[in-house]
């Protein structure tokens, strides 16, 4: 099967690069400045397509960081792939993550990010989310672009099928809460609606989805009502777990 990746401007200078497979999509983000930043690499088998989408948009070469939210193939996969292209690159991602995967995964040496830190690109700001377990994974972590109000939200609010426009407004809770039920991706904990809260307290102005067009809406209610759902969820966990007679 031929994969085409699209590249597409969804904040300022911050460029979604979306592959379509069969039922599902795939998205990494590239975000431009003085020192380019991708998140997400894509698995191995779709670096020849997103390698030439970013190509549209910027040499390999001058890629400087590439970070991703937790381990899996999808988010990491092609790392050593894009160290290769991008002599400069560095590998960056929370703490957890460093010790446990990308330390050994990365053919270079990674960067280490505390939660909270920020990493100035150079006409572009990103500060690491430590979010464990959300959606899942206990390195898990989230990127914030400051200067566009951009949260990068990897596989929270994931939706079903191939071809998304590169940008919504409309609903995107409902398909989360659809895609969740399809695929049992997060455990919920008591920590998982607070932790989407304090995101929402970011007041993001655009939630670049990992599987689904990056939403323009109103990013805080979204995050808000996704953060119930979850509650509800591990309060329900919760009360299956008591004992009979409890």
């Amino acid at each position: 099967m031929e994969l085409t990746t699209r590249a597409e401007e969804v904040a300022d200078r911050i460029f979604q690069l979306a592959t379509p497979v069969p039922g599902f999509s795939f998205n990494q983000y590239l975000v431009l400045g003085e020192e380019p930043l991708l998140f997400h690499t894509g698995p191995r088998k779709l670096f020849p397509a997103v390698a030439e989408a970013v190509a549209r948009v910027l040499p390999l070469e001058d890629l400087r960081w590439i970070a991703y939210g937790h381990y899996e193939a999808d988010e990491c996969g092609a790392l050593n792939e894009w160290l290769a292209v991008a002599p400069d690159a560095q590998a960056m991602q929370g703490a957890t993550g460093v010790m446990v995967s990308l330390a050994d995964l990365a053919d270079r040496e990674p960067r280490m990010l505390a939660d909270g830190e920020v990493v100035d690109l150079g006409g572009k700001r990103v500060r690491w989310l430590d979010t464990p377990h959300v959606p899942h994974g206990w390195d898990a972590g989230l990127l914030y672009e400051e200067t566009t109000g951009t949260l990068l939200c990897g596989d929270l609010f994931t939706m079903l099928g191939e071809v998304h426009p590169a940008t919504t407004d409309a609903d995107i809770v409902q398909p989360a809460i659809d895609a969740e039920h399809a695929f049992h991706y997060t455990v919920p904990f008591a920590s998982t609606g607070p932790t989407i809260r304090r995101l929402a307290e970011l007041a993001p102005s655009t939630l670049g989805l990992m599987h689904g067009p990056a939403f323009t809406g109103d990013a805080a209610s979204a995050l808000r009502d996704i953060a119930g759902f979850y509650e509800e969820l591990a309060a329900g966990a919760g009360e299956a777990a008591q004992p009979v007679g409890a």
